[in-house]
């Protein structure tokens, strides 16, 4: 039985999967290596690029015109600035997969007398060695290079880069070093040279950089139908779609949601009940709900300085200041947390669902109001007046005390109501949130379950006061309008945080009654 992979390498007879050799461009790589170039491909983890190098290898291998070996650095990564370890740990692992992959004992035999002679340079002649006695050209194949550590990462460049010059006969003739990053963005700490070393100067015979993409619709659909082809379960009209639109192609993300839909809950293991979009729905709060692995260490990331300060102002909805670092928006695009398309926003719909709740989740769950108190009985609907009346409360007693505790403070209101709505919510609802890069405000849909197949939906503005209040409140009330229009729903509310500290906490409440296009949105003051 195949499933869809969500842990390690994909193996096509084990999982649904697209071609390996399909998700990048085979051409330019086989132009690369016969041009006996060095070159780098990237992308974020969990994309398929341990998978794509491993189907590279068999495929050069098979041709007859190379030697190609896979190897993987990551266990270096333990040893970190000990370059003698490191290079202990590597040739290890070369010798293994050479003698795994290729049924060749001869780096086997020789790499501890290699260690031994050459120390922290080993890298270099054991490479020298394999190559001369090779019958073919060698190709080598480096997996997760950016894992390696200060000076350990660089004795390593700065070898494959001194040998350059030796291949293709007395080197590998063509190297690929995968990682998240393209080499040239790495910024080294050199404990030995006490400098920051980048990758482009340690590693400067680098020819170009190509990165793994994400699934394409087509291919989200391609893959959800190797499972009905298997089992003969369907998706529902709009299911792979939603798939698509919740991941935007994230692999991890793409596959995590087909798997949670259509192995890990356990009434869709009844292939003859289709998969819908509200199964895709309830798979995503699932995923969020555990953290599973690939969302923990997304939001694990969110703790770096250099994170907070790109994600922080999407956040907000500010503007980048004038100083912010081209190196920390490479770094955080590299990642897989934002997409740079003319403008900076969040990667995906899952990951502006991930990053709220993750830097909120100790919110969460001291926040202790609990969705009962706010459900009408004789309709099961959310009775919005007395939940924000409830919160705008909360903030005026709390606010300041909670939003220090936050570590991205540009952020601080908006998160804070996050939280609190989320904690109400966690009993059935869902939020859908909106945000970016100079939007001035974010939008929250609330969605509500509240009867057979019936659901209460209600849009939230959320917005900072600057300058005049009534201007604030006038353009507010036409986004809170526009939003309401897009999602088809009559209920709004515009909620205005004034943050400023001269004004006393009660002069900052109020709530009133607005219309406008002749819709009823009320404003709050907070």
């Amino acid at each position: 039985m195949r499933f869809f992979n969500t842990a390690g390498p994909v193996n096509c007879k084990k999982h649904y999967c697209l071609p390996p050799l399909e998700r990048f461009d085979l051409e330019e790589i086989l132009y690369l290596i016969e041009q006996e170039k060095y070159f780098v491909l990237h992308a974020p983890r969990q994309t398929g690029k341990t998978s794509c190098l491993l189907a590279l290898m068999s495929y050069l291998n098979s041709r007859g015109r190379h030697r190609c070996l896979y190897v993987n650095v990551e266990s270096a990564q333990a040893e970190r600035e000990n370059i003698k370890e490191g290079m202990r740990v590597i040739l290890g692992e070369l010798a293994s997969r050479a003698r795994a992959h290729l049924k060749d004992s001869f780096l086997e035999d020789i790499w501890l007398n290699v260690l031994n002679q050459r120390g922290s340079l080993a890298l270099n002649e054991i490479l020298t060695q394999w190559a001369e006695q090779s019958p073919l050209p060698s190709v080598l194949l480096i997996d997760e290079i950016d894992s390696l550590i200060g000076d350990t990462l660089i004795s390593v460049l700065r070898q494959l880069r001194s040998g350059y010059d030796k291949r293709p006969g007395l080197f590998p003739r063509s190297i690929i070093l995968c990682g998240v990053r393209d080499v040239r963005d790495y910024r080294i700490r050199s404990g030995r040279e006490k400098s920051i070393i980048t990758g482009g100067s340690a590693f400067n015979v680098k020819a170009k950089s190509l990165r793994l993409g994400d699934f394409s619709g087509e291919e989200v659909r391609m893959l959800c139908s190797c499972h009905t082809e298997d089992t003969g379960q369907i998706f529902a009209p709009g299911a792979t779609d939603m798939i698509w639109e919740l991941s935007e192609g994230q692999p991890w993300l793409v596959n995590a949601l087909s798997y949670e839909a259509c192995f890990e809950m356990r009434e869709n293991r009844d292939r003859s009940v289709p998969v819908t979009s509200e199964t895709v729905h309830q798979a995503k709060e699932n995923l969020i709900y555990r953290r599973d692995t690939h969302l923990d260490q997304l939001a694990d990331k969110l703790a770096e300085d250099r994170v907070r300060r790109v994600i922080a102002p999407i956040l907000a909805g500010e503007g980048y200041p004038e100083d912010i670092a081209e190196d920390d928006l490479g770094y955080v695009r590299d990642l897989g947390l934002i997409k740079i398309e003319g403008n900076v926003r969040i990667a995906n719909p899952i990951y502006q669902e991930v990053i709220p709740r993750s830097l909120t989740y100790g919110t969460q769950v001291t926040i202790t109001h609990e969705s009962v108190w706010y459900v009408r009985e004789e309709d099961g609907m959310l009775d919005m007046d007395r939940l924000l009346a409830a919160f705008q409360d909360f903030f005026r007693r709390h606010s300041e005390s909670w939003e220090e505790r936050f570590r991205y403070k540009e952020a601080g209101p908006q998160l804070l109501m996050q939280a609190f709505l989320q904690r109400i919510l966690n009993r059935g609802g869902r939020i859908h949130r909106e945000y970016g890069l100079g939007r001035k405000r974010t939008d929250l849909l609330l969605v509500w379950p509240c009867g057979e197949g019936k659901a209460q939906e209600v849009v939230i503005e959320l917005k900072i006061r600057r300058g005049d209040t009534e201007k604030v409140i006038e353009k507010g009330l036409r986004q809170t309008w526009q939003y309401m229009d897009r999602c088809g729903t009559d209920h709004g509310h515009l909620i205005i945080f004034d943050r400023r500290k001269s004004i006393t906490p009660e002069k900052k409440i109020f709530r009133r009654e607005e219309t406008y296009q002749g819709h009823r949105i009320t404003v709050w003051g907070m």
